[in-house]
């Protein structure tokens, strides 16, 4: 069974940690602890998340100031290299020696007509007071939108539309190799509309979720999970009233309303993926991998419910 895996950025920091490499390097050890197993028996790849490391780049870029800070897309993929690293090395040590691991750095094709460029909704980076804010936008040209008391830079999410690397990604996957690829969403590429068949990097970032899904339906994945802090979608979320889902069609759940920062990205890929394949997705806890392939825990989204299964029921 090929398993495509899209790991959170929990999995890789805590919420209210340190950014040091030994904390991202504990949380990727957990993480491989989980996704051994099924690394075991199955084809697997895995992507991640990365805006984290990405801005963690930005601000040291920031700091050299005799040269511009390095674009989006360069730093999306020299923390593709990065995490990719650390997951091969974690899972290695886990894994048979002779079980091999490869991490593509993932071109993943948008769009330069889409929407999302023309009104930027992803923040990245740190927060501003609104002098900074101002200053920054009038000399680097920089979009800000306000998040709670203060300011954040926002960049276009436009939709993935390619990846590029598929055909070596199938070929690694023919010969048993664990794939780490599409990190943060796979770095934003499209054509040089002034120049044929010329790529060129975007300042923007891809949602992690949709190029995972992409990603699952163009190898015909079997399972599509997206490993999060949460151990299955809610309905009513933090009222009295709220209640895990266990298992529902695509119809069903992209009826619901859900968060646009939170969890709205995951059930949309979840749904995607389910409709057009007609396989499953799921959503839940990284800790319970194993039961959420068996549909005891976590969300599972298929075609093939009628209802709503709620967990308890």
């Amino acid at each position: 069974m090929l398993i495509v895996t899209a790991l959170g950025g929990n999995a890789l920091l805590r919420r209210g940690e340190p950014m040091t490499s030994e904390n991202q390097r504990r949380n990727v050890r957990i993480a491989a602890e989980a996704l051994a197993p099924v690394a075991s028996g199955h084809q697997l790849v895995v992507t991640h998340g990365n805006g984290p490391q990405v801005g963690l780049l930005a601000l040291q870029g920031a700091a050299y100031t005799q040269v511009e800070t390095y674009p989006l897309d360069v730093l999306g993929a020299e923390t593709e290299g990065m995490i990719g690293y650390m997951i091969e090395q974690e899972l290695g040590n886990l894994l048979p020696f002779s079980r091999p691991f490869a991490t593509l750095l993932t071109m993943v094709e948008v769009d330069g007509g889409d929407p999302a460029f023309r009104d930027p909704t992803k923040f990245i980076g740190p927060v501003y007071g609104k002098d900074d804010a101002d200053r920054l936008a009038a000399e680097k040209g920089w979009v800000f939108k306000q998040d709670g008391e203060k300011w954040r830079r926002v960049v276009p999410s436009p939709e993935p539309k390619r990846i590029f690397e598929i055909a070596p990604i199938r070929w690694l996957l023919e010969h048993d190799t664990v794939v780490i690829a599409a990190g943060g969403g796979g770095i934003p590429t499209m054509y040089d509309p002034a120049a044929e068949r010329r790529l060129m990097g975007v300042e923007c970032v891809i949602d992690k979720d949709f190029a995972s899904g992409l990603l699952a339906q163009q190898l015909d994945a079997d399972v599509f999970v997206m490993l999060t802090d949460a151990d299955a979608v809610y309905v009513d979320w933090g009222k009295p009233t709220q209640r895990a889902i266990r298992r529902i069609s695509p119809t069903a759940l992209s009826a619901m309303p859900f968060a646009a920062g939170s969890m709205g990205p995951k059930v949309e890929a979840a749904c995607r993926f389910a409709a057009a394949t007609g396989k499953v997705a799921a959503i839940g806890a990284l800790a319970d991998l194993p039961r959420i392939l068996t549909g005891e825990a976590g969300t599972t989204v298929s075609v093939q419910e009628n209802g709503t299964v709620y967990a308890g029921a």
